[in-house]
């Protein structure tokens, strides 16, 4: 037998949704036919055989999530002619880990006091008794108290699970949230000299990079696990676009190097790309740094910002409006674009924040 296992598919990513299998046990595959689909990094990706050989035994079922690195399909390279195992069975070995399981289960299913026929009940309404406060002699669950948390849920709707493009979200949040020291300075800029047609985006990618130019230290990645600060020559810009199916943040290319139509153009095909769901996996990795332009749903002025390692930075763009501000010793109502600057504080000082965001609003107010 030849056990096929998830590939890692993209960079941090530890685990990956199975969308769709395109061959079934019994089935012969060749060399390079695809095998299945699988949601990633924002993406979906055609996963295809190392091999040929038979499928003999299928171990993640559609719509079950499979770790890198966890076995997803067997084969009988040999092309026999026995099947194997049908799809869901498991090992012997998995099989003594689920047992396993259910002993250590029952031991804490133990320190929670309730009869038997209040186990029984909160099992037949799906209750964990964990999970109830007990109202019985010495804090025992009563079969009152289970009903009254089965009820609660009852009259809520039905829990969703995270999937896709959200639950990656979910896991690059919390990942920013346990490693990264943030912190932010904020600034505005007159900008009322600006033409009506003038492409904010564009202006808000060569400010960044040119505040990237005049302090390197904010284009860089950082390992954590062993002390590392990697400066990067070329600022290859994430930007978050939301969508229906959640945060997407597409990556533009060395964008120092480009002139302002070839910026607009990469946008609008970057953007098209994740409205159609098609854009390639190694598009979506890589930034150096991230621009999150939230201002344009109307709201908001600044923001502290989520930085996503090894990124040590990610600028924010408000709302632009109208305010009352001094112009040479006078009262004046001028349009202002607010900017939010977060940043690792483990690897940036704030001076050099500083220098950053007063790059970006001297190439922006000019």
């Amino acid at each position: 037998m030849n056990a096929f296992n998830l590939p890692d598919l993209g960079e941090g990513l530890d685990e990956a949704e199975i969308v769709d299998w395109h061959v079934e046990i019994g089935d012969h595959v060749v060399i390079e036919q695809p095998l299945l689909s699988v949601e990633t990094d924002k993406a979906v990706v055609e996963i295809p055989s190392p091999t040929s050989g038979t499928v003999t035994q299928i171990f993640v079922r559609t719509g079950e999530f499979a770790k890198v690195g966890a076995p997803l399909i067997d084969f009988d390279t040999a092309q026999r002619d026995d099947i194997g195992a049908v799809v869901g069975d498991l090992p012997n070995e998995e099989n003594s880990n689920r047992k396993t399981k259910a002993a250590v289960s029952g031991v804490v299913h133990s320190r929670v006091k309730a009869t038997p026929a209040v186990r029984a009940l909160a099992k037949k309404l799906t209750v964990n008794l964990e999970d109830v406060a007990g109202t019985g002699s010495g804090g025992s669950v009563t079969a009152a108290d289970v009903e009254r948390v089965a009820k609660a849920f009852s009259e809520l709707p039905p829990a969703e699970p995270l999937r896709g493009v959200r639950r990656t979200m979910a896991h690059k949040m919390a990942q920013s949230h346990a490693e990264v020291v943030p912190a932010s300075v904020y600034d505005e800029v007159d900008i009322s000299h600006w033409d009506e047609d003038t492409d904010i985006s564009v202006r808000l990618m060569q400010a960044i990079a040119a505040g990237c130019h005049a302090s390197p230290s904010m284009n860089a990645w950082y390992d954590s696990v062993n002390k590392e600060r990697r400066l990067l020559d070329k600022v290859d810009l994430g930007l978050a676009v939301n969508t229906n199916n959640g945060l997407f943040v597409p990556v533009m290319r060395d964008i120092g190097a480009r002139s302002a139509d070839d910026l607009r153009l990469g946008l609008n095909e970057l953007r098209a790309a994740v409205e159609q769901r098609n854009i390639p996996p190694e598009e979506m990795q890589g930034a150096t740094i991230t621009l999150s332009n939230f201002g344009m749903f109307g709201a908001g002025r600044f923001a502290t910002l989520v930085v996503i390692p090894p990124q040590v930075s990610i600028v924010g763009a408000g709302a632009i409006r109208d305010k009352v501000i001094a112009v040479a010793g006078l009262a004046e109502i001028r349009k202002v674009l607010p900017l939010s600057l977060t940043f690792d504080h483990r690897v940036i000082t704030g001076a050099e924040a500083t220098l950053f965001l007063t790059e970006m609003c001297k190439q922006l107010g000019h």
